[in-house]
């Protein structure tokens, strides 16, 4: 692999409202790391980013920043549609490339960056950030540690109310030819890496999607039943057509002795973790940093220059890519 001999300067293609306070400052915060480029199609957008965060170059083209020698590192912030193209165009330019997730919009599209990766023998990682949050560490610690026991069931539950500008063309998580399948695609890769990264690869898959308010041409409502390695059975049930009063973010692991439950999207400020035990509850909060990535972005810095492992390689996203296209399948 052609790791990074010195600081890593990064380039943002898509520098959108992903990257304003979740990643975009922490490439500037992480020891050995600067933000040097950013590039959005609009290019009065990306100067008014590069302006209001510091960074001395912007560009409204894709290839001119990949290519710029100040850049040594590129972040795909870009919606998944065409997370492969840039991919493919950084590492064939031997720069490390930082993935946003969806990784891509199919498991085809992820095996052609695999392949590109190796080819051209340059570093990939893709944003699965939770895995560095407190949070979701110690979830995986107390399943490791057997601390509630050998686990049976986890139960996950995301309800939300329904998008009400369907129509604008940012919202481009509901295109699936931008997206990969609409909402789904868009945060269920959160879910099923932690529990992917806590379980391992699933033995089995089915999964059903439909499209019960008829408002764009993707899912709104997706149940996925899993069964990882153990017997662990994962019951998942997404909807984005809930009513206001049913709106729900959870995800219950049980065990023979106790269970866990935590939330993913209700806040990203704090989060409460409950643990129930022997007829007793415990509950312990975690504060996120602002720039929620930072933490990844800290072990992504690191592993680009050859001094850590790789926090999210395209290969484990490839197993949670093939979940969500298993479970939309016939859709």
């Amino acid at each position: 692999m052609q790791f990074i001999d010195g600081p890593v300067h990064w380039g943002i293609i898509g520098c959108g409202d992903v990257c304003e306070v979740k990643s975009g400052p922490a490439f500037s915060k992480v020891a050995g790391s600067s933000l040097n480029a950013v590039m959005r199609r609009d290019k009065a957008k990306a100067e008014d980013f590069a302006r209001r965060h510091q960074v001395s170059r912007f560009y409204s083209d894709a290839t001119e920043l990949i290519h710029d020698p100040a850049v040594n590192a590129i972040y795909i912030a870009t919606p998944p549609g065409s997370h492969e193209q840039y991919a493919i165009e950084a590492m064939k330019a031997g720069k490390p490339v930082y993935i946003e997730k969806p990784v891509a919009v199919s498991t085809k599209a992820c095996e052609n960056m695999i392949a590109a990766s190796a080819e051209y023998g340059v570093p990939a990682t893709v944003a699965h950030y939770r895995r560095g949050l407190d949070l979701f560490r110690r979830v995986k610690t107390l399943v490791d540690q057997g601390a509630i026991g050998k686990v049976r069931l986890v139960i996950l539950n995301l309800f939300q109310t329904p998008k009400q500008d369907t129509n604008s063309v940012e919202n481009w998580r509901i295109d699936p030819s931008l997206s990969g399948g609409g909402l789904f695609y868009d945060l269920a890769p959160h879910q099923l890496d932690i529990l992917y990264w806590i379980f391992g690869e699933p033995a089995s898959i089915a999964g059903h999607s439909v499209n019960q308010g008829k408002k764009y041409n993707a899912p709104d409502i997706t149940s996925l039943t899993a069964v990882f390695a153990g017997d662990v059975v994962l019951q998942g049930l997404w909807s984005f057509n809930a009513p206001a009063h049913a709106r729900q973010d959870t995800c219950k692991i049980i065990g023979d002795d106790g269970s866990v439950e935590f939330s993913f999207f209700t806040s990203f400020v704090k989060a409460k973790l409950e643990i129930s035990r022997n007829g007793a509850v415990i509950q312990e909060e975690f504060i996120f940093p602002d720039n929620i990535q930072l933490p990844m972005i800290a072990e992504v810095v690191k592993f680009f220059q050859g001094n850590g492992a790789n926090p999210c390689a395209l290969d484990e996203a490839l197993i949670t890519m093939n979940m969500m296209e298993q479970t939309l399948r016939n859709f």
